[in-house]
């Protein structure tokens, strides 16, 4: 019996176009947060950001992830149960076999590592668009000149200082990386990523399915959209939260640029970053994405969810 099945990957596509979507003005929110300067709480970046760019600002490099990360989820949910089938036929010599907890743990991480190889260059371009702001350089200039914190300044190299942007969109910024960093640029924070998304997928998937499997009333054959929503949107939050401290040391070396480049890598990132804002700083964007983790994964595994009983006439 043929274990790839491609409705998981059309599925998923939907879901992850759905939860982009909502999810993208907080996530704007939580880089901002996490890789730039002059923000004193999520509730004062959230003004900053309406006050001086409006409601546009919020959507700062959408169309991009609009057009990438709903691929990327279809890779990622296609390659998770397809995986999965995999496991079982391999173990139980049927596909159709339940995975247990250790096989779908075992599916999660490689899921989690294969997503990095598409995932790095979607988030690093997405990364750099959200962080061109004028206001924020600005802000970022009266810091670095009353503080004297060299710390203050990845926002600063996020932007020129002529007045205009950088990039003047997804493809001329993928072009940029390439002609000024290479291939390598597009993967910078790439190991970031991998300690952020293998254990992150882990714990995505495994609480989702386990409250899914405690939410559900005993006989039922799939679960109601509200299980769904509520499991997908609990499981999202657990995953980005316990994912902070990764994601923000992804976040600094992805917002970094080349022609004042200050993490030489992952541990020197880290490193730096302690020396200079404490322990606190690898929780920087924590709160934002327990909020934009629930209601986007929510949608995430709804549309998922919904999308694999219409393909398959259920």
């Amino acid at each position: 019996m043929n274990c790839f099945h491609l409705d998981d990957f059309l599925a998923g596509w939907i879901g992850g176009a759905s939860s982009v979507i909502v999810g993208h003005p907080l996530d704007t929110v939580k880089t901002r947060l996490q890789a730039g300067k002059g923000y004193k709480n999520t509730l004062h970046c959230v003004l900053q950001i309406y006050r001086k760019e409006t409601i546009a600002g919020f959507f700062k490099g959408l169309s991009f992830p609009l057009a990438s990360i709903t691929v990327y989820n279809s890779v990622v949910f296609g390659f998770f149960n397809n995986t999965q089938r995999v496991i079982s036929k391999f173990r139980h010599g049927d596909e159709r076999q339940s995975c247990g907890m250790l096989d779908m743990t075992l599916a999660s991480m490689l899921t989690g590592l294969m997503s990095v190889g598409l995932g790095a260059p979607v988030d690093l371009v997405k990364i750099r668009l959200q962080m061109q702001t004028l206001p924020c350089l600005a802000e970022n200039l009266n810091l670095a000149g009353t503080t004297g914190n060299v710390n203050g300044n990845i926002a600063v190299r996020s932007v020129t200082l002529q007045g205009q942007p950088t990039y003047r969109g997804p493809i001329h910024c993928i072009s940029s990386i390439l002609r000024t960093e290479g291939i390598r640029g597009l993967y910078r924070g790439a190991g970031a990523m991998v300690l952020r998304d293998v254990p992150g997928y882990t714990l995505y998937f495994i609480p989702y399915a386990l409250f899914r499997r405690w939410l559900s009333p005993e006989g039922r054959s799939s679960p109601h959209p509200c299980t769904v929503w509520v499991s997908g949107g609990l499981a999202g939050s657990i995953s980005w939260v316990t994912a902070t401290p990764a994601d923000v040391v992804k976040s600094r070396l992805q917002a970094d640029a080349l022609h004042a480049r200050k993490y030489r890598g992952i541990v020197h990132c880290v490193v730096q970053s302690y020396k200079t804002e404490g322990i606190h700083v690898f929780f920087r964007g924590a709160s934002v994405n327990a909020i934009r983790g629930f209601p986007m994964s929510a949608t995430m595994f709804l549309g998922y969810e919904l999308s694999l009983l219409f393909f398959r006439g259920l």
